[in-house]
């Protein structure tokens, strides 16, 4: 599979505010059914499995919940070396690898995408609930929004119809 750009929702459904990757992914692609502009992928709590996808990639945009310390529904986007330093700074994770382990694994294969970034969004709350918290739901449109707007620039397709802030 030679795809051009793999949007990847991290967290845990399980855990109110830490699935708002998920549903960033899950929103994206019904914006796009067909699959036209990336390929969606919800990658859970991370596994040895994604290294795959992501090496496959040209392109890659990871959405997903991040302790910053900032008011919580709060967007950052973290482009290439900005992306590397946070993942470095925040390497250890409780799950079967990190993120940092994929980027890592990407380096050694000569396989990391062209074009990476990180979409973080500070979590109100982490606790067992299977919704978003208010203020993490109303920052979902900003996350589509921030996607949206790589796309973009990188170049690789754009016009999402149905996405307002």
């Amino acid at each position: 599979m030679n795809q051009q750009t793999l949007i990847l929702g991290l967290g845990n459904v399980l855990l109110t505010d830490e699935a708002v990757g998920a549903v960033v992914v899950r929103r994206l692609a019904e914006m796009d059914p067909a699959g036209s502009r990336a390929v969606y992928l919800d990658g859970g709590t991370l596994s040895f499995t994604l290294a795959g996808p992501i090496a496959e990639a040209r392109n890659l945009i990871v959405v997903d919940a991040a302790a910053m310390g900032v008011q919580p529904g709060t967007v950052r986007v973290l482009e290439g070396d900005a992306m590397d330093r946070q993942l470095s700074a925040h390497a250890k994770s409780v799950h079967e690898i990190s993120l940092s382990d994929l980027m890592d694994m990407a380096r050694l294969t000569d396989s990391l995408p062209g074009h990476r970034a990180l979409i973080c969004i500070e979590p109100r709350t982490v606790d067992w609930g299977d919704r978003l918290t208010p203020e993490i739901e109303q920052a979902v449109p900003g996350a589509c929004n921030a996607v949206l707007a790589l796309i973009d620039r990188w170049k690789i397709g754009h016009d999402f119809p149905g996405l307002t802030e």
